[in-house]
Parts: structure tokens; sequence; C-alpha cells
């Protein structure tokens, strides 16, 4: 085997008794074959339920987060059924460790509590030879490939660039598909595209095991990813491939360029919109009715500028289609700031055409060449019913802006949305404080209910998990030629659909974490429907079904540990 076809050749989970011959670690190093005796020994009669009971009893001893997620990722791949028996008994308990905030640091660590391969890693050194290393890739596997999450690290959750660390969000992402979605673990594949990183202390560090390089210009990456997608949908011709935590001008270039090619989504651009979208829904109807305004008076203050936001505006602009609005008229309802303040016709970066191009689409042409720097200045200018934080700055909503939201409206729709914790605008308990209790909130990360007023106020967590795997999972299950914006809106409806009456009793706006697997049903059966609407689909099987039946067979293809 060529170095570069074993650097790349692992799985995300392995059950393979005998012989085991690990590939190379991800910058080349020789690994050697490990043997394992298959000669019968007397041995004790161990069940699987005491093999959960001790790893759970294992887990409540381990001193930190940390530890307790990369003992897991050792279980995961030893034995993936014990895994995701743990997962599916206390999914809420340990969705965070296995996945934002803690994969967070073990990514940012990635190096050093590196373990063995998790996934497939492939360097831009290797570009020209991408189509034989998965060619081969693929001929060893006993199983095919469904869905791929692919990053190249060069912006994980808040944290920057952290270079081949982001193999740690690939892993966790299709955690959270096997977890909420119920894809088969055997089908999953974390996939690093390592094009060296600008994080000079990452790149300098003894233990590092990615390339040693500043990251390649947009340019570069377009050339090696032109040649991994094309491979991968040659590879793996049935797969869904996921983009994950690109950086912001690769993410929407990768995005357009593929996304009428390939089975492909990219889940910060579209799953953030449309888990937002799904939330918005909810919120919006709340606020209307405590204010008697109409839906479409609605009025959105984004506080970033980066692909997040962007692309969580753009979908959230078809709550305002959907109320009649056209397309120009939908994107008069938003306002973007970014770190020059609001993004403007007038501002010298836009008139000297330095501004990002994603950036372009929201530009204000009505300011009469004033310009607003701050948020406070633009909340007072716009007077907004919603505020949205996807600045990865902590803190950034402060105790005047929100009283002041709070001012203009009776119950402010306030979604600060950056991952993770650390990084996220406004935490749910100064949000009841500020707003006297009056606050419509969603955050992106884990918050716990307070009681106040005698009453439980649950925290919206406007988290990815409750959409990506029904968009993976559906456009899997109705065999989609691509993953249209259509399907996208359709699984925002859908997850704001899925509310129960209860949950919308509580004043909920998204349906509880416990009943995932319920609701990825539901986001994949209005994927599957749009897409058979939109002429994408190739699953005879699921054509004519009414939206009961097309959920019955969502939840009967989940696999279960």
């Amino acid at each position: 085997m060529t170095a570069a076809i074993a650097r790349a050749f692992s799985a995300f989970t392995n059950n393979d008794v005998g012989t085991l011959t690990p590939p190379l670690t991800p910058n080349g190093n020789e690994s050697k074959t490990v043997s394992f005796s298959r000669s019968p020994s007397p041995h004790p009669a161990i069940t699987p339920s005491q093999n959960l009971l001790r790893l759970k009893a294992h887990l409540q001893n381990l001193p930190t987060d940390l530890l307790k997620h990369v003992h897991l990722a050792r279980i995961r791949q030893e034995d993936p059924e014990l895994f995701f028996s743990a997962i599916r008994d206390d999914l809420i308990g340990l969705a965070p460790i296995v996945y934002t905030p803690t994969v967070g640091e073990a990514c940012q660590k990635y190096s050093q509590i590196y373990q063995g391969p998790e996934g497939l890693y492939l360097s831009i050194d290797d570009k020209d030879r991408i189509p034989e290393i998965l060619s081969e890739y693929a001929s060893k596997l006993s199983t095919t490939p469904q869905i791929l999450v692919v990053t190249d690290g060069s912006r994980i959750l808040g944290l920057g660039d952290l270079g081949i660390g982001g193999m740690g969000i690939s892993v966790g992402k299709l955690n959270l598909y096997v977890a909420g979605g119920g894809v088969n673990p055997h089908g999953c594949l974390p996939v690093v595209l390592d094009m060296g990183t600008n994080t000079e202390n990452i790149r300098n560090d003894p233990l590092y095991i990615g390339l040693r390089r500043p990251r390649a210009s947009l340019e570069e990456a377009t050339e090696f990813m032109d040649k991994f997608m094309q491979a991968a949908a040659s590879a793996f011709p049935k797969a869904v491939i996921q983009h994950e935590d690109f950086y912001s001008e690769a993410a929407f270039a990768f995005l357009e360029k593929y996304k009428e090619q390939y089975r492909m989504f990219n889940d910060d651009i579209e799953g953030t919109g449309s888990v937002i979208l799904a939330g918005f829904l909810a919120a919006a109807k709340q606020a209307s009715e405590a204010s008697g305004k109409s839906l479409k008076d609605h009025k959105v203050v984004f506080l970033g500028g980066g692909s997040a936001a962007v692309g969580v505006a753009k979908e959230m602009m078809n709550f305002f289609t959907m109320q009649g609005l056209t397309e120009d008229e939908a994107r008069e309802r938003f306002w973007l700031i970014d770190t020059k303040g609001l993004i403007t016709s007038t501002r010298p970066d836009v008139v000297s055409g330095k501004v990002a191009s994603h950036k372009k689409y929201f530009i204000r042409n009505d300011t009469e060449g004033k310009e607003y720097p701050s948020l406070a200045e633009v909340i007072d200018y716009v007077q907004p019913t919603a505020l949205v934080g996807l600045s990865t700055t902590f803190g950034a909503f402060g105790e005047a802006e929100v009283r002041r939201m709070a001012e203009l409206n009776k119950a402010p729709i306030i979604f600060p949305l950056s991952n993770p914790t650390s990084k996220c605008e406004l935490s749910f308990s100064d949000a009841l404080d500020w707003t006297d209790g009056r606050v419509l909130f969603a955050s992106g990360s884990p918050y716990n209910p307070i009681e106040r007023d005698g009453l439980l106020r649950e925290p919206g967590q406007g988290n990815n998990f409750l959409v990506f795997p029904g968009i993976g999972f559906g456009a899997l299950q109705a065999g989609a030629k691509t993953v249209s914006s259509g399907m996208i809106t359709a699984s925002a409806i859908a997850l704001s659909e899925a509310l129960t009456e209860e949950e919308k009793a509580a004043g909920l706006l998204y349906p509880r974490l416990n009943r995932i697997r319920e609701v990825s049903a539901e986001v994949a059966a209005g994927v599957v429907k749009k897409a058979q609407e939109e002429g994408l689909d190739t699953a005879e099987h699921l054509r004519g079904l009414d939206h009961a039946a097309l959920v019955a067979e969502m939840n009967n293809a989940q696999w279960w540990p």
C-alpha cells in the first residue's frame, strides 16, 4: 500500500477480529501490524447490559468532560453498539460530551489526545492521486459509506483554524447522525482535508500531526476540492456529502459550485439557516400575538457577517416570502452588522470593493450616507423585533442593548447563536433578567432551564442537531440527485411542525431533544416529499405516500443499537 493510500485508510468504526493493520498516522509515520490470537481461552460471561452499566459507571468517575470524550471515542471504535447504546440511554447528558461544547476542546487538542485514525485524512499534497486513493479505500470497505462529513478545519465552531484537528468535528457530527438520525454507523465516513493551517502555535506544536505549512489559498483549495468531490461521488455514488466548518469565503464558493452537481449541502450555511428559520417561525407568531403587529412587519438585525450569518439570513427570508413579500421586499427586512458596523453601500470597504463577496447580498442602500458602527446605534435606527447573534463574541449582546430590545418589543426575539458557550453573545439568565422574562430566546449552545415567577422557563436551542440528521437521512432515503434549496426550506417547515401540543403550550420554540429520533423522521419525511415534488428523487417505493406513511418509512429505516 502506498504511503498516500495508507495515510487515508481508516474507518469510523472497526469491529474486525483477527489481524488488523492500522494505517499510517496522518503525517505518514509508520504503524505496525498487530496480531490478535483466535485461540479459545476461559473467560467470564459478560453481557452487553453489564458492559453498558460498566461504561456508565466509568464515565461518572472521570473528572473532566475531555477525558470522558477521549474514553468514549475509544469505545466508539472498539464497540459501536456499546457506544451508541450509551448515547441512546442518555442523549441529553452525553451529547455535550461527544459534540459541542466538549468537541471544541477536543479539536483544539486533537494532536495531543490522538489515539489513532478516526476517519479519512486527505492531504493537499496528494491532490493528484485522490481518485486512486478513494478507489482503493472503497475497495477495502465492507459497508459502503452513506454519509460523508467533510471539513478542512479552517473555521471550527468559533475557535478558528485548527487544521487537521477538524477531524474531531466530522466525527462529532456523525455521532449525532447515528444517535439522532438513525444512520448506520458503519455507513458513516468522517473526512478531513488537510490544507495546512494559519494558526502558528498549532502548526509549530511538536505534537501536531498535520501538514506544517500555511493554509492553501482559495484557488489551491478549489483545485483540491474539485478533485475530491468528483472522486468521492465516483467512489461513493449514493452517499450524501455534508460540508462542515470551512471558512466563510470557501464555504460559499464550494456550496455555489457543487450544489447543483453533487448530493451535498453545507451545514453551517443551510443547516443553520433551516433550524433558525424553524425557530423564527414559532417565535414570530408568538411575538405578533403579543404585539398585534403583522407577521410581515418583523425586522431582523444580525450581529455577524460570516458564512453562517449570511446563510441564516437568506434562509430566514423564506419566512417573509411565505407572508407574500417578494424576494427584494424580504431582503429589506434584514440588517447585517460585521466588525466594521452595519454593512452599507457608502461604507469605505464596500465602496472600494474590498468587502467579502458573500456579504454583498445584504448591503443596505437606504442609510443616506450615514454609518452605524455599533450594535446599539443599529438597534436605535432600525427598532428591530428580532436580534440574531452569529458573531462568535462572548457577551456581545450587552445589558443596554437587550433592555432596549425589551423597550421596543413586548416579546423581543433574541437568538444568540454562536458556539461554544464561551463564544455565545448572551446567556439565558441575563436574557430573562434584562427583559423581565419576556424574551423569546434560542441559543446555539445549551443552557439549563430556569425557574422564574413560579414557572420553569426552558431555553430554546437553535441546534443544528435538530435538523441536519433529517436533511442527510431524508436525502439518502429519497435517493435525491441533489439537495436543493427547496429541500432545506422543507426541513425547516417540518421541524417547526414537529412541536407537540404540550411543547407549544410551554412556549417552546423547538421540540425537546429527547424526541430527536421522532423529530428527525419528521424532518426526513419533509425532505423526501420536497425531493419528490421537485423531481429529484429516485426511490420509487416512497412515491405516492402521504406524510404519515413517509414518517413511518423513515422510522422503519433508522438503525438502532
